[in-house]
């Protein structure tokens, strides 16, 4: 039996951006496993009610609902250990966890801070108003003031040092293959590239040569996903 995972579409079904959702679909690859990819919209909490929980992934795997990406990933190792392992054990699952801090709290702001405005465009319209209201809550401005695409990468060139110290001694974060930690990360370059069209980082950078390698990493699944500019229009809705 396939897994299923609520996962958050925006102004297509098809069309799936959320970072948090791309880790446990980057993971679910890695594990040669099938899914299938309930859309869900932020403004579907009725829908998560049995999860106890109103956000997504959410993963179900037979009896058991797992809520949170990370948790994801480690669930996937237990219950799938035979397939390609993750975390690959606590030391490694330790490293894994300072890069999911990393792409939380150095690499998310900057990259929603140049593609804010198209990200709001590719969101479906009914959950346009609770983006704006939530978000602007959280960021203490408009949208349109916390939109600048010049310091946003700005900023993200300069958080991306460590990732191109990394990189500069191995294809992924993980070493010769992706794991647990390229994953963490390349979710939000997912995100940037499923609504918006910008170019986060130079052709030049490492870690656009990285990127590029994890697009086509598991079969192409980064690769091959809809993005809003596929969408015919996406931007005159």
């Amino acid at each position: 039996m396939a897994l299923v995972m609520y996962d958050l579409c925006g102004i297509d079904e098809s069309l799936r951006f959320s970072p948090f959702c791309w880790r446990a679909k980057l993971a679910i690859a890695h594990k040669g496993l099938e899914v299938e990819a309930r859309p869900w919209c932020f403004t579907e909490k009725e829908k998560l009610e049995f999860t106890d929980h109103d956000k997504v992934p959410v993963l179900i795997d037979g009896d058991e609902v797992i809520t949170d990406s990370f948790e994801i990933l480690r669930y996937l190792d237990r219950a799938y250990p035979e397939a390609p392992t993750l975390l690959g054990g606590p030391l490694a699952e330790s490293r894994a966890r300072f890069f999911k801090h990393y792409s939380e709290r150095a690499l998310q702001l900057p990259i929603l801070r140049t593609i804010v405005m198209d990200l709001m465009n590719a969101i479906h319209p009914k959950d346009r108003d609770y983006f704006r209201t939530t978000r602007e809550k959280r960021l203490g401005m408009t949208l349109e003031q916390f939109h600048s695409p010049a310091k946003g990468l700005s900023q993200l060139d300069s958080a991306l040092e460590p990732l191109r110290g990394q990189l500069s001694g191995s294809d992924f974060i993980d070493g010769d293959a992706p794991g647990a930690a390229d994953y963490l990360v390349f979710a939000n370059f997912m995100w940037a590239r499923s609504v918006s069209t910008a170019d986060l980082v130079s052709n030049a950078d490492p870690v656009y040569a990285w990127i590029e390698r994890m697009l086509d990493a598991n079969g192409g699944v980064g690769r091959n996903a809809v993005r809003v500019c596929d969408i015919e229009g996406a931007y005159r809705t």
